[in-house]
C-alpha cells in the first residue's frame, strides 16, 4: 500500500465512521516503530505506520486511522481532542478505535542494554549506574554536591 491508497482509505474511513471529511493528508512514516500513528495540530495531518499495517493487518491498522481521525475532527471542532479529555474517549469508544497499538515484535525483543559506565562519588562514595557515556565534570553529586569520578565497568578509570 502506497500513500495514495492511505489518503483514500483514510477520506472513505472518515466518512462512515465519523460522517465528516478528512480533507488533509495522510501518509505512511517508516520511522514510527512504538507508536501506531500521529496526528499533527499545526498540519492538521496524519502519519501511520507502515510496520503496524504489515504485522497486524488491515483491521488493526484501521482501529489506529480511527483513533487519529478522533484527535483531528475533534480538534477541527474546537472540542477535546486529547486522550484525556471526556470528548476524545467517548468518540473513540462509539467508531470502535483503539486506544493503544500493539507492540511490534521486533521491539518487545529487543533486549536491555547492560549498564556500562558507574559514577562514583569522591567525597561520599554514592554510585550512580550509567549506560551512556558523559562528562563527569559538568556533573556533581545530588546528595552532597561532591566531585563525581567515571568508572567503566571493565574496571577501567577514566578522568
Amino acid at each position: 500500500m502506497n500513500d495514495e491508497t492511505l489518503q483514500q482509505w483514510v477520506e472513505q474511513i472518515s466518512m462512515a465512521s465519523f460522517g465528516r471529511a478528512f480533507t488533509h493528508r495522510a501518509t505512511f512514516n517508516s520511522r514510527l516503530k512504538a507508536t501506531g500513528g500521529r496526528y499533527f495540530t499545526r498540519t492538521h495531518n496524519i502519519e501511520i505506520s507502515p510496520h503496524q499495517l504489515s504485522v497486524y493487518g488491515r483491521e488493526e491498522t484501521e482501529k489506529i486511522i480511527k483513533h487519529e481521525l478522533c484527535h483531528y475532527h475533534l480538534h477541527i471542532l474546537r472540542r477535546g481532542y486529547k486522550h484525556r479529555d471526556a470528548d476524545f474517549k467517548q468518540l473513540l469508544a462509539h467508531v470502535g478505535g483503539s486506544r493503544y497499538c500493539q507492540s511490534l515484535p521486533e521491539r518487545s525483543e529487543r533486549q536491555v542494554r547492560p549498564y556500562r559506565y558507574k559514577l562514583v562519588c569522591s567525597k561520599c562514595g554514592f554510585e550512580y549506574m550509567r549506560k551512556k557515556k558523559l562528562d563527569p565534570a559538568k556533573y556533581a553529586c545530588g546528595k552532597c554536591r561532591g566531585k563525581l569520578i567515571m568508572i567503566t565497568l571493565d574496571n577501567k578509570i577514566e578522568p
